[in-house]
């Protein structure tokens, strides 16, 4: 089966592309936006091909898997047909509303031919998706396997714009938890972010690295801080369950789902989850019992195999 689909989310795509089918991943010359083509930092197998544009309109195409709110109509360009009409089609949707979370309408939700597929059950209530079908297929993780040390008596923090994300992300209470414990911030656009919370370099160290040393950093780190307040679940969390990382986290969103009982600490109590960060820090048994806890917990729910699986029921329901 030939599935059409754009390089968005490279985390995401990198266990989707797992699958027994050929993934047309669409090229433009700039490689800008929407002609990304493959992932240069992360490791696609061959069955992912890159295609033009111009390409497109000559190939089979059985799926196309739209990702953003103007891919329905950039892909009726592109391929000359129309998604959900000529060819079927599903709308991966990664985000939580962040407008009016309660209200806030769907791109797709005027439509009926097109299901959406929530990576999050949260995500799907807290959507008014209108006529859209709906589904819920949760993340998977391909897995990087156990690497926590802990050697380093620091927190790990993913976040990619924190200072642009602001209050979203949870980056005011960075200082908050900085006097606690020593942060490594790592994502994109993280420069500067130390002296524009006011602290100094040594308790705010920030890196910009590709996933594999990523992992291996994060690992060296006694736990893992997720301090975020509105986005859909976090697939840096579940990477660093899959590593084998204590975690502590706001209970906001998904997270209490993704993070059960004896895997973390996950409260809305800023002083429960100061405590926990001083805790994992001063006892690093407690710290590697918390983390093993954390890995089989996520190792049961979030694994590639079942993820995979899911995709492959849904995407024989849509286009039988």
């Amino acid at each position: 089966m030939n599935i059409l689909v754009w390089h968005v989310h490279g985390s995401w795509l990198t266990t989707f592309v797992q699958g027994p089918h050929t993934y047309l991943v669409p090229v433009t010359g700039d490689r800008g936006p929407d002609g990304l083509g493959r992932a240069l930092t992360w490791d696609w197998p061959p069955s992912v091909v890159e295609r033009t544009p111009e390409q497109l309109r000559a190939d089979a195409i059985d799926l196309m898997v739209l990702q953003r709110p103007h891919e329905p109509e950039l892909a009726r360009r592109w391929t000359g047909r129309r998604p959900g009409r000529d060819v079927p089609a599903v709308y991966v949707e990664h985000n939580s509303p962040d407008a009016l979370p309660e209200r806030q309408l769907h791109p797709l939700a005027g439509q009926s031919e097109i299901p959406v597929v929530h990576v999050t059950h949260f995500n799907r209530l807290m959507w008014d998706n209108g006529r859209a079908p709906t589904e819920v297929v949760e993340h998977g993780i391909i897995d990087p396997g156990r690497q926590w040390t802990g050697t380093e008596r620091r927190a790990a923090v993913v976040v990619n714009e924190p200072v642009r994300r602001g209050r979203t992300t949870g980056t005011d209470l960075l200082p908050r938890f900085a006097r606690r414990a020593p942060l490594d911030v790592f994502g994109m656009c993280t420069e500067g972010l130390a002296g524009h919370l006011g602290l100094p370099p040594d308790r705010v160290r920030t890196r910009d690295l590709p996933q594999h040393e990523l992992h291996r950093a994060m690992a060296r780190c006694r736990l893992y801080l997720h301090p975020v307040r509105w986005t859909s679940l976090g697939l840096s969390l579940l990477e660093a369950m899959f590593l084998g990382m204590p975690v502590v986290a706001l209970d906001t969103t998904e997270v209490r789902e993704a993070v059960p009982e004896g895997a973390g600490v996950v409260s809305n109590r800023l002083d429960v989850l100061e405590d926990a960060v001083q805790a994992f820090l001063a006892d690093p048994g407690h710290a590697r019992r918390t983390g093993d806890a954390a890995r089989a917990a996520v190792l049961a729910r979030y694994g590639e195999r079942r993820f995979l699986d899911d995709w492959e029921r849904l995407i024989k329901e849509v286009t039988r």
